[in-house]
């Protein structure tokens, strides 16, 4: 697992170098997360290196049991610090190995990955997602089920990667980069205008559903 955590240090740094080169008006900006703005989406990054186990059950209490809201509301508590203090966490924390409760070293890492698109993309930006890190994330998304469930969602079309080996599902073909499929699998389509594929007009229509 060295190399899952050699991967979100890296990513995680990244995504800190994006934070710190924003002006304020792009941290008051809406990220992708509906109902995030730029600096939830950040705060919620550095939480989860840090989350205690009875910080976690109290936080879902509080929520009274939805994991969704439960994310939101701690991230949007975070999120009333400073700029510089919430970029200054994220890089303290980029080394740490530490778990959120009933998660692995790719969940840390897909988070990341696809949080800094969350960022990035509305605001015109763009940071490289490197291909064998999206890849490693986007089949434990693909094998996880919750909280995306992407094999339900995703059922009939067979996702496959043009940039590297990585092919999920059955059905009619989805293809494109695997940035713009892990994007997809983690409820982002985003980037469907990199997808073709004999699927891609049904895809089209169940999304706009």
């Amino acid at each position: 697992m060295d190399d899952i955590w050699q991967a979100v240090e890296r990513n995680r740094l990244a995504a800190a170098d994006l934070l710190s080169d924003l002006t304020p008006q792009e941290w008051e900006h809406a990220s992708l997360c509906p109902a995030w703005r730029v600096r939830d989406v950040a705060a919620h990054l550095t939480l989860a290196p840090q989350v205690t186990v009875r910080e976690t059950v109290v936080a879902v209490i509080r929520a009274r049991g939805n994991f969704n809201r439960m994310i939101r509301d701690t991230a949007i508590r975070k999120a009333g610090e400073p700029p510089e203090q919430l970029v200054g966490q994220l890089r303290a924390v980029a080394t740490s190995h530490k778990l959120a409760p009933m998660t692995t070293p790719l969940d840390p890492l897909m988070d990341v990955l696809v949080h800094t698109q969350d960022i990035a993309l509305p605001l015109g930006r763009r940071v490289a997602m490197p291909t064998e890190h999206a890849r490693a994330a986007a089949q434990h998304v693909w094998t996880r089920g919750f909280p995306f469930f992407a094999q339900r969602r995703l059922r009939g079309f067979r996702l496959t990667a043009t940039d590297t080996d990585w092919t999920a599902g059955e059905g009619a073909t989805v293809e494109g980069p695997i940035e713009s499929l892990l994007l997809l699998v983690t409820g982002r389509p985003v980037r469907i205008d990199r997808l073709a594929g004999e699927g891609i007009t049904a895809l089209k229509e169940r999304l706009s559903r």
